[in-house]
């Protein structure tokens, strides 16, 4: 796809996101996605933003919701992304995904097979160090580390609860996770 198709594309999605208000809209195997913006998730990313931005370390800045194109058919809007603070300066709609440093999703009932499935393989590709899945409906995050080309070699399943320390190339990141909110129909993370 050329810049001027991409910039079309751009352009297309801007239209339905302004269309369509309290839905993200991505790009995924080519195909438009709009997943509604429930409550738990956006205050799940407030905290979460809150939480990893005080422990950055200086030259890092965090964004959300921006767009970050892999490819033609592939075009991520993610959550949280950890990239330098100097392209966040920028302000731009949209920026290469070789900046992102850490990346963080929360998953929506829509969204499980993308979260768990789809975006690991995609985030890892491109050597995105570490990526957490934070799910307020089965009340756990899932870290991923490791990235290698068919995905992430490294990952575990955490109950949200106690104080959870996440190695980074940014350094490590301690992360409350008994101060995320959990959907009240999830299974009991104990």
């Amino acid at each position: 796809m050329t810049v001027s198709g991409i910039d079309r594309l751009h352009s297309q999605l801007s239209k339905l996101e302004d269309l369509f208000p309290g839905y993200l809209t991505e790009i995924v195997e080519g195909s438009i996605v709009m997943n509604p913006v429930r409550a738990f998730h956006g205050r799940t990313i407030q905290r979460l933003w809150s939480i990893v931005e005080g422990q950055l370390p200086p030259g890092w800045a965090i964004v959300s919701d921006v767009a970050f194109p892999f490819d033609d058919a592939n075009e991520f809007c993610p959550d949280l992304a950890v990239i330098p603070a100097e392209a966040e300066a920028e302000n731009r709609a949209a920026y290469p995904a070789d900046l992102i440093e850490l990346v963080a999703e929360v998953v929506s009932p829509e969204s499980v097979r993308r979260d768990y499935e789809f975006k690991p393989r995609w985030y890892a590709s491109r050597g995105i160090a570490n990526y957490l899945v934070l799910d307020p409906l089965q009340g756990h995050i899932v870290t991923m580390w490791n990235p290698g080309p068919d995905g992430y070699r490294g990952r575990d399943l955490i109950p949200y609860g106690p104080d959870l320390s996440v190695d980074t190339s940014l350094g490590k990141l301690t992360l409350p996770t008994g101060q995320l909110p959990v959907d009240p129909k999830a299974a009991d993370p104990s």
